[in-house]
């Protein structure tokens, strides 16, 4: 029963990944955001024998789930208490206790205010998904983005009918050239076009001084996507639209289909897309990266 629970929800599959890889080590995002595996030698063999079996067999209708947050469905999440932001309820994506950077969508109630904070040596990047959020004088409507690096005092928030928004606190890397906020209204931003038809890119945020950057992606219907992989973690979260993807699990496609409020934490040279991956509904995405990075488009779901 419970490997068939296991294999019928897409939450159950990535708790499953979790536990089995903390029983052969461990996996954990260090404060580079990276997915990283802990040392197995020590663990006995008869458990681990007992968990690979499960991992092995347990499932064996189809190709594993991959061992990083992927095809997370936000509104499954446990609600979560967020000491920095009093009375609102968020989903926690991704967090490292040791740094405290920590990735997370809030769903803000009516009548709420609060300050962005004032962690030391953490940026904050804040986009609107729902609903409208005032900081300072500003107001973000949906589509509205923050960046605000450390060295700021916290600008104060508030919404009037409630609102929910992407919120991520992140190390501020000393390279970085933009030491000061930067808030806009994405709508107002063009969509830009890439080397692939039907795909479009609109950025948010690129910082010359260390590469990192924020950018929507809207990829049409029928947009063919090719296998990739970028060369520094990514995290992506689907604002609107059905969007169907592989990851590359021990040289095999693991296919889902993204639903709004999906969410995903990929590691750098992780392998995705493929034939498979496809828009079943025009898509836009949010996507991050803290780090200059390239994406490798000559690659393959094989095994090396």
């Amino acid at each position: 029963m419970f490997c068939l629970f296991v294999c019928d929800s897409r939450l159950a599959r990535f708790i499953f990944a979790c536990y089995a890889a903390q029983i052969l080590g461990g996996f954990f995002r260090d404060g580079h955001g990276k997915w990283s595996a802990g040392d197995a030698m020590n663990k006995s063999p008869a458990v681990i024998g007992l968990v690979m079996a499960g991992l092995i067999t347990g499932c064996a209708s189809g190709p594993m789930p991959p061992a990083y947050p992927a095809f997370i469905v936000s509104d499954e999440l446990p609600n979560r208490f967020m000491a920095t932001m009093p009375g609102v309820r968020a989903k926690e994506f991704a967090s490292d206790a040791q740094s405290r950077s920590t990735s997370n969508r809030i769903d803000l109630p009516p009548d709420w205010s609060g300050t962005t904070g004032g962690s030391p040596g953490k940026a904050l990047e804040i986009f609107v998904l729902s609903g409208k959020l005032r900081l300072a004088d500003l107001t973000l409507p949906v589509g509205g983005y923050a960046y605000v690096p450390p060295g700021w005092l916290g600008f104060n928030l508030h919404t009037e009918e409630g609102a929910t928004i992407l919120y991520f606190l992140s190390d501020f890397d000393t390279d970085a050239l933009i030491q000061t906020p930067l808030i806009l209204d994405s709508n107002l931003v063009d969509w830009d076009t890439t080397d692939f038809v039907g795909i479009f890119r609109k950025e948010l945020r690129y910082d010359p001084g260390n590469g990192a950057s924020t950018w929507l992606t809207r990829v049409e219907v029928e947009a063919q996507i090719p296998w990739q992989s970028s060369s520094v973690p990514r995290e992506g979260y689907l604002v609107s639209g059905q969007f169907q993807d592989s990851e590359c699990v021990a040289g095999e496609p693991y296919t889902d289909v993204y639903l709004p409020g999906g969410y995903f934490d990929r590691p750098a040279e992780s392998v995705h897309g493929g034939p498979a991956a496809t828009a079943l509904t025009e898509s836009i995405w949010f996507l991050r990266e803290s780090y200059e990075s390239t994406t490798d488009y000559d690659v393959d779901c094989t095994v090396e």
